[in-house]
């Protein structure tokens, strides 16, 4: 695992952000967050942990998909992702394991290099809403490496970026209790806040290089 500075991992943030804001996205992007070590304000930080809210695709050109069935191979665009997307972007086109475009491979693909200590989570929810319904699951079936940390800020938000959040991060003027403090404040009982917290740090240690998480709730 290589450290990135501060400087250098809130830098690239923003060039993330600027994509986000000036290139088609294979699907509309709501909400752009940063949680983990940015958010917690460490230097140098381990990973970048980004959480994008993505919206469904309402009016695709369905009828493209054969387009890329002969092309590519791969299902679905025009539908799960846009078609004018994968027309310019063609080599960041991804599909899952049945063979269908998969946005979450595809954004990442477009956004962040394989080498890159970066990690996107891509859902459809918003980030407050998932870090509830991860915890509940994540804490019903005791498979805490679940839990979203819900110590994150936003910093895009329907097409607006918020410098504030930005000024903050880059001042460190964020003051975030523990993991395990965060949890407690959630619902969770303290002695299983602090294996939950253990268990969230242990598998982020394990984590090397660009991934990315796609979730439906």
């Amino acid at each position: 695992m290589t450290d990135w500075a501060r400087d250098r991992a809130l830098d690239r943030v923003e060039e993330l952000v600027d994509t986000i804001e000036s290139e088609t996205m294979p699907v509309p992007v709501r909400e752009v967050w940063v949680f983990g070590d940015v958010a917690l304000g460490l230097d140098p930080v381990d990973r970048i942990d980004v959480y994008l809210t993505k919206d469904l695709l309402f009016h695709g050109e369905e009828e493209r998909e054969t387009d890329f069935i002969d092309s590519h191979g791969i299902e679905g665009v025009g539908k799960t992702v846009r078609a004018e997307w994968a027309d310019e972007y063609s080599e960041y086109l991804r599909a899952n394991a049945n063979g269908h475009a998969a946005p979450e491979k595809c954004l990442a693909a477009h956004l962040v290099d394989e080498d890159e200590p970066i990690h996107l989570e891509v859902c459809n929810a918003s980030f407050e809403d998932n870090v509830t319904q991860r915890l509940k699951g994540a804490m019903a079936r005791e498979n805490y490496r679940e839990i979203l940390d819900p110590r994150g800020t936003c910093l895009w938000l329907e097409g607006r970026r918020s410098e504030e959040a930005f000024e903050k991060l880059r001042a460190g003027e964020y003051a975030f209790p523990p993991l395990a403090g965060a949890l407690e404040m959630l619902g969770v009982a303290e002695d299983d806040a602090e294996t939950a917290a253990d268990a969230v740090k242990h598998f982020r240690e394990q984590q090397d290089g660009a991934s990315v998480r796609g979730d439906v709730v």
